[in-house]
């Protein structure tokens, strides 16, 4: 499996590198944005791991430039910012998943393969189930001629729920991908902002699955 890792800290890049190697990965390095932007254009790769924080052009822009031209290649994003709207960024974007430094890198092995298995199917602009409509690239939602008003967290919560449409996702799952991996509170915030969803997209897409978690799907 062929891996790009994009992060300017060069004993990091390196670390990380001799890292996956070891784990059986072939390892791309690059150190700035734009020789990671030209490498993934130019190279087919199974993953990418991209730092945020990147000389020449921000990771956020290479992201957005990548998805631009069709490349859904699966991303994991790293970042040394830490806050619900640095994350937002990263997955309307386009991000498939987000790790704030410090992090486990046995965390960042699982999060890795957890991609690969999941593969890079090609996205629509806009996520759509029954007459719901959500675009990421215009942060709108709708159902039907109505558009509904979300905060970033709400929005984030149903775009993560529309992509992996007709999956049971417990709530751990919910929380390391919308929250932040390293979440450490209630769990029952999923509960309540599933709540909030109901309340304005309604209650008939979101099933609950005792003892699961929940599942959008079509009525």
């Amino acid at each position: 499996m062929r891996v790009l890792v994009v992060e300017d800290e060069r004993a990091f890049a390196e670390t990380l590198r001799k890292g996956l190697t070891a784990e059986g990965f072939a390892v791309e390095v690059a150190h700035t944005g734009p020789d990671g932007l030209w490498l993934a254009r130019e190279q087919p790769f199974d993953v990418i791991v991209l730092d945020i924080m990147l000389p020449g052009m921000s990771g956020y822009e290479v992201l957005k430039r990548l998805r631009q031209n069709e490349n859904w290649t699966p991303v994991l994003v790293l970042t040394a910012k830490d806050g619900e709207y640095d994350e937002a960024d990263a997955f309307d974007l386009g991000a498939d998943d987000y790790l704030t430094k410090p992090f486990s890198y046995v965390v960042l092995l699982a999060r890795l393969r957890a991609l690969l298995r999941r593969g890079a199917p090609e996205r629509p602009a806009v996520l759509t189930l029954a007459d719901l409509r959500l675009d990421p690239a215009a942060r709108t939602v709708h159902r039907g001629e109505r558009e509904i008003e979300l905060t970033a967290r709400e929005f984030g919560l149903l775009e993560f729920l529309l992509r992996r449409r007709g999956e049971a996702l417990s709530k751990r799952e919910i929380l390391t991908h919308v929250w932040d991996a390293h979440y450490d509170g209630d769990e029952n915030i999923v509960e309540v902002y599933i709540g909030y969803l109901r309340r304005k997209i309604g209650p008939d897409l979101i099933q609950t699955l005792r003892g699961v978690g929940y599942r959008m799907s079509a009525p």
